[in-house]
Parts: structure tokens; sequence; C-alpha cells
């Protein structure tokens, strides 16, 4: 087995916030992610790709179809986006690093075989990330 990665990369604003919680204990778990008026991240992203290597092609997956699928799926569908109010997917839950990158890893997952291992790395600060493998 060989792992492949490619990285992305995306803009978004985003608020983590309860609306069943009030706005001081919002302030109290999610600080300054709480802001009412929204803050944004320069997102950066890992896609790799576990598997064997094709005899015949000598990739484990084609990095150019690779670059076509996460453009497709994951940047033109969160680039410069609110997440809070333009996705869908976070209007019932909170837009935290966890759960992009859970979403992210749904709408990539459906391109590759059962013999491939997808593995989500997510940079919402050059300090904090997340990793997620389903």
């Amino acid at each position: 087995m060989i792992t492949i990665s490619r990285k992305a990369h995306f803009n978004a604003a985003h608020k983590l916030y309860r609306p069943d919680w009030t706005d001081e204990k919002n302030k109290q778990i999610f600080g300054k992610c709480s802001n009412q008026n929204f803050h944004g991240h320069n997102y950066e992203l890992i896609v790799s790709l576990t598997g064997q290597v094709d005899p015949e092609t000598g990739y484990v997956f084609d990095m150019g179809e690779l670059k076509k699928i996460i453009k497709s799926e994951i940047e033109d569908y969160l680039d410069h986006k609110n997440l809070n109010l333009d996705i869908k997917e976070f209007s019932s839950i909170n837009p935290s690093a966890e759960n992009i990158a859970i979403l992210i890893y749904n709408r990539l997952i459906k391109y590759f075989e059962k013999s491939y291992k997808l593995k989500i790395t997510l940079y919402e600060t050059p300090r904090n990330f997340v990793e997620y493998s389903g």
C-alpha cells in the first residue's frame, strides 16, 4: 500500500454558535469564534488516498483526476462562502473544523472504490488542524 496526497485551498467564513444557548454561554464555549458577524479562515486541505500501485499505469490514482474531483466537490462548493448561511449541511450543525473535514470526506468518498483508504487533513490555521478517515 502507498499513499498519495493532493493539497488544496479554500477561503470561507463561519461562526460557531448554538442558538439554543445564550450569547454568554456561546462566548464562554466558543470564544471569539462565536462573533455574531462571523470570521474567516484560509483553509489548507490535504486529501490523501492509500491503495495499491496499478501495474499498468504506475499510479495509485490519477493525480489529474483527483485534482478535478477536489476542485468540483470541495473548492467550488466551499470557497468564498459563509459556511453557516451558504452550505446546507451546516444549517443544523456548527461548521467546526471537525465537521468541515467530515463534510469533505463524505463529498469525496463516493469517487473511490472500497479498496482505497481516504484521509482528510484540514488546517484551519497553520497550527490548528484535524484529520478524518471515516
